[in-house]
């Protein structure tokens, strides 16, 4: 029976996922048009956004191969695995058991790297600058993530998400100063690997400012409405990526569904205001220059360094 009830779990989270994504999205975008005073579409505008395009037409290059028609299948399936690998409303997930924080790390990887690929595979000049410069971001970012991982895996004893959240979020409260070097360098790494600002701007089309929307330009109809429905998704997975490690206190334990309310409550009102507190780091900040990412970068890979450091020297 409770093997039964982790499964129906799962897949409860993974339609949370699905349907929570662009609403969150949506909320980014509602509570940026206030900071700016401009008028909002509501919080429900990427969902009218994605139906739109999954009625159009697909539009393909002459010499497109199999890696661009299949990439966007393959960037929406990882998004969704990599959902039901991390705890947001209980900690007993049949997936999180066999898959911990690195293979979650591996699965943005390999989204990017197909991606990448895609940009390339048509041969416009856009796709390649694109993927290009996805991939400079992403050999920065990468390290830097797994080092600010691993400093709250020495906390936890382990790489498994859901034994993360057991002994942060129900274990004895203690104040580590290497979580919050991690946390600080987490945030700077969330601002890279979803394309917001200062590192890229995910609202705009100039050639010359354009990283993840260089790649995909080519795209199209459902093929078009799958990335951007995965890249809302990367954007709530790194959300609840941070609230899982920093922050777990709300989510249920292995066999309390009585939690289950409580913790979506709780979901909600993180997500706004890491949602609130997005903006205000995008409209607080501008878009640096391309050659100053290695920095941005190179600051977080830092911070995460002083934070397995600081464990070792004062834990």
């Amino acid at each position: 029976m409770s093997e039964i009830l982790s499964y129906l779990l799962e897949g409860l989270q993974i339609l949370l996922l699905l349907s929570a994504a662009p609403v969150f999205t949506g909320w980014v975008r509602t509570v940026r048009c206030w900071a700016q005073g401009r008028t909002t579409a509501g919080i429900f505008q990427p969902y009218r956004d994605l139906m739109k395009l999954f009625h159009k037409d697909i539009v393909l290059a002459e010499n497109a191969s199999w890696i661009f028609r299949f990439t966007p299948y393959l960037v929406f399936g990882a998004a969704v695995l990599a959902g039901a690998i991390i705890p947001i409303l209980s900690v007993d997930l049949p997936l999180s058991t066999t898959a911990d924080v690195i293979a979650l790390v591996a699965l943005f990887a390999m989204s990017r790297f197909f991606t990448a690929l895609a940009g390339m595979d048509i041969g416009t000049a856009f796709g390649g600058m694109g993927s290009s410069r996805e991939m400079t971001i992403a050999s920065l970012a990468e390290p830097a993530m797994l080092m600010a991982v691993f400093t709250v895996s020495l906390a936890s004893k382990s790489t498994s998400l859901s034994q993360m959240v057991q002994v942060i979020g129900h274990g004895q409260l203690i104040l580590r100063p290497s979580l919050a070097f991690a946390l600080l360098a987490f945030v700077l790494i969330t601002l890279a690997e979803t394309g917001r600002v200062p590192v890229d701007n995910p609202v705009t089309h100039l050639e010359l400012t354009m990283i993840h929307e260089g790649m995909v330009l080519e795209y199209s109809g459902r093929h078009l409405a799958l990335i951007e429905w995965a890249g809302m998704m990367k954007l709530f997975l790194f959300a609840v990526l941070g609230i899982a490690s920093f922050f777990p206190w709300g989510i249920a334990e292995a066999g309390n569904l009585i939690a289950l309310p409580l913790a979506l409550l709780l979901l909600i009102a993180k997500l706004a205001l890491a949602g609130a507190g997005l903006v205000l780091i995008e409209t607080g900040l501008a878009k640096m220059r391309l050659f100053r990412v290695p920095e941005f970068l190179g600051s977080a890979f830092l911070f995460a360094t002083l934070g397995m450091l600081s464990y070792f020297m004062l834990e």
